[in-house]
């Protein structure tokens, strides 16, 4: 079956258009079962959240000056593993990055449902890294650099992004050319980190890994617990009074990666709950601008 990768032009403030390309991102979506397309979407206050994943897609967001090869962030946005928030948590945020010079990808992953597959706990994680293996395979046409290719997340869509960040040499797709699944960064915003019982979200653990997980399971879907000196660096954003999600996710998957020697950089602030996306209204410091800086020195942004 050939791909259909879908185009559209959209007026942004500034009045240039921007290019979005929705790309399949399988032929045949693996580990799943028979089922019709239930996909909802619904929009209020301009915030769309998407449910009843099952057909994964990527849409791809492009700098208006394309010139030299660019990095490129594939965003996760989050929802519980129960749907997207897909506008504050990804195309929103997509469109900031291409002011950067960055080209995004917004992912809209499976969520899991015994109903479409045949193991719920590996999909999210299987669309995450054919995201990355599709990306670099296309690396050179969509002039991107292979080595300069990352992952957002946001709360669950953090956890996937995490996933991503410490599964890389357990590939659950088809990989045949042995494509590399690591990111070269992560960037997790109020992420879900860890599925053990004093910090887990529960709703996400439930959602993925069912009620009665054993302890492997937890183990195996806790990334503090998984950070190696081959994980790659990540930048970190949490609010103190985070209800939904602990903070000690984020300061947890910090030390980790400190104790690994990786570069990481963790901006806690002592107000902002959950789920605010890119504005934190409690303070007038701007983490983006922060992550901007923090890309640019590594050498991510030009």
């Amino acid at each position: 079956m050939k791909k259909v990768m879908l185009l559209s032009l959209v007026l942004i403030p500034g009045g240039f258009l921007l290019a979005q390309t929705v790309i399949p991102l399988y032929e045949k979506v693996p580990n799943s079962r028979p089922s019709p397309n239930r996909e909802e979407s619904v929009t209020t206050d301009n915030m769309t959240r998407i449910s009843k994943v099952s057909v994964p897609t990527l849409t791809m967001y492009i700098p208006s000056n394309p010139n030299a090869k660019k990095a490129a962030v594939i965003i996760c946005p989050g929802g519980g593993y129960v749907r997207l928030s897909a506008t504050h948590e990804g195309s929103d945020v997509a469109k900031i990055f291409n002011d950067w010079g960055i080209i995004a990808f917004v992912l809209k992953y499976r969520l899991p449902d015994d109903t479409i597959m045949i193991d719920k706990s590996i999909g999210p994680l299987q669309d995450a890294q054919r995201a990355i293996q599709l990306v670099r395979e296309n690396a050179a046409k969509w002039n991107i650099d292979p080595g300069r290719i990352g992952i957002m997340g946001f709360s669950a869509g953090g956890h996937l992004a995490s996933t991503v960040s410490t599964h890389f040499n357990n590939a659950v797709i088809d990989n045949p050319t042995n494509i590399s699944l690591r990111p070269d960064f992560s960037i997790l915003i109020y992420p879900v980190i860890s599925f053990t019982d004093s910090l887990a979200h529960m709703g996400s653990r439930t959602n993925l890994i069912g009620k009665s997980p054993t302890s492997q399971k937890v183990i195996e879907y806790s990334s503090e617990l998984l950070v190696t000196p081959q994980t790659p660096p990540a930048f970190l954003v949490h609010a103190g009074d985070d209800r939904t999600v602990k903070v000690e996710n984020s300061i947890q998957y910090y030390l980790s990666l400190l104790k690994n020697n990786i570069g990481a950089e963790l901006h806690l602030y002592p107000k902002g709950g959950h789920g605010f996306g890119m504005n934190n209204k409690t303070t007038s410091d701007r983490w983006m601008e922060r992550l901007k800086n923090w890309l640019t020195s590594n050498g991510w942004i030009d």
